[in-house]
């Protein structure tokens, strides 16, 4: 080769070079452009839809799914595509694996699979949302069936995969952090309702909505009968076990679109939206059924009984305002007491 011909050579090489790392930077480019998106918002169904697009635009599975711990701690899945239900626990054990031994996982069947036994999900590939020293959560791609071999990404979109999943981690990290937070700050330490806080905003929020839809909404306003005796002769450790079991009594009896609050000690109230007087009037009678029934501490070899006192309060027989109906089922719940405790009465207009 002549002299010409290897600066020839050498100039198509470093052109090549160059082509190439224009593209690397380019791609690199558009994952940090990404990513920005990502850390746009707080929102951790968000960050994990939008990680589930970046993933399908790079590698197309037939479903995706990003997992994550909930306020509780427990992994559910937070972003999906194509993830149908029966899926969803096995999309889980994954999930849990790869977050625990902080490592990718790929596998052909995973039936076959002894790391994760008896999931049945197919093919699977899986990568652990590192975050600074722990792991957030997991980025999981599957298709139903299972190949003849583990999946091959191939080291470029390994690379920018990676590249994307460090950052998105710390995005997932900081909306999971700021949700638990928001959590915290309307919810009972001890029992794990929703505070007083979060019962004031949650009634302003249902009077506006029963004015304008011209629906009814109630209000109960609950108080243990002689709690204090609890704590007296048993403890305080023992009463706040009991607060935790008279919470899950007073939940057990309520829909799932009522608000249980713990509004502090041991008074208890509870928002019925779209309930009338009469279907307060039932809530209130089965709370107290259940709580007179209830042998309370028996775990720690006691069986306290207990009753409560309960006011009833509706919108807009009683009031328009939120703030005066809860001051309404309280002045109710106090006749209550006047009559003997254990039983409910309901507030009149006025009253």
């Amino acid at each position: 080769m002549t002299r010409g011909a290897r600066r020839l050579d050498f100039a198509s090489h470093v052109k090549a070079q160059l082509r190439t790392l224009k593209s690397r930077l380019e791609r690199r480019n558009a994952v940090i452009e990404t990513v920005r998106d990502a850390n746009a918002t707080l929102d951790p169904q968000k960050v994990g839809a939008w990680l589930v697009r970046q993933a399908d635009e790079w590698i197309h599975a037939p479903c995706w799914a990003v997992v994550a711990p909930d306020v509780n701690g427990q992994l559910t899945v937070i972003a999906d595509k194509g993830l149908v239900p029966a899926f969803q626990p096995g999309v889980a054990r994954v999930a849990d694996w790869v977050m625990i031994e902080g490592q990718e996982l790929m596998a052909a069947d995973l039936s076959r699979d002894r790391r994760i036994e008896g999931q049945g999900l197919g093919t699977v590939i899986a990568f652990p949302l590192v975050c600074r020293s722990h792991t957030a959560g997991a980025l999981i791609g599957l298709d139903p069936l299972p190949s003849a071999a583990a999946p091959s990404l191939g080291a470029a979109v390994l690379s920018l995969l990676r590249l994307l999943l460090e950052p998105a981690a710390i995005a997932l990290d900081n909306a999971l952090s700021v949700q638990k937070a928001e959590a915290l700050s309307v919810t009972d330490d001890l029992t794990g309702l929703s505070n007083s806080r979060y019962l004031n905003l949650v009634l302003r929020r249902e009077e506006k909505r029963s004015v304008r839809s011209a629906r009814p909404l109630s209000v109960l306003f609950i108080d243990m009968d002689g709690f204090k005796e609890v704590n007296t002769h048993h403890g305080h450790l023992a009463g706040s076990k009991a607060l935790v079991e008279v919470a899950a009594v007073i939940r057990s009896c309520a829909r799932e679109t009522d608000v249980v609050a713990r509004f502090g000690g041991d008074e208890f109230s509870v928002i019925l939206p779209d309930t009338g007087r009469e279907g307060a009037v039932f809530v209130a009678e089965r709370i107290c059924a259940r709580i007179r029934a209830f042998r309370f501490l028996e775990p720690d070899g006691l069986a306290v009984r207990l009753t409560a006192s309960v006011g009833v309060a509706t919108l807009p027989e009683v009031t328009v305002s939120a703030e005066e109906l809860l001051r309404a089922a309280d002045r109710a719940m106090y006749r209550v007491k006047d009559r003997g405790k254990n039983g409910i009465h309901v507030a009149e207009k006025g009253s």
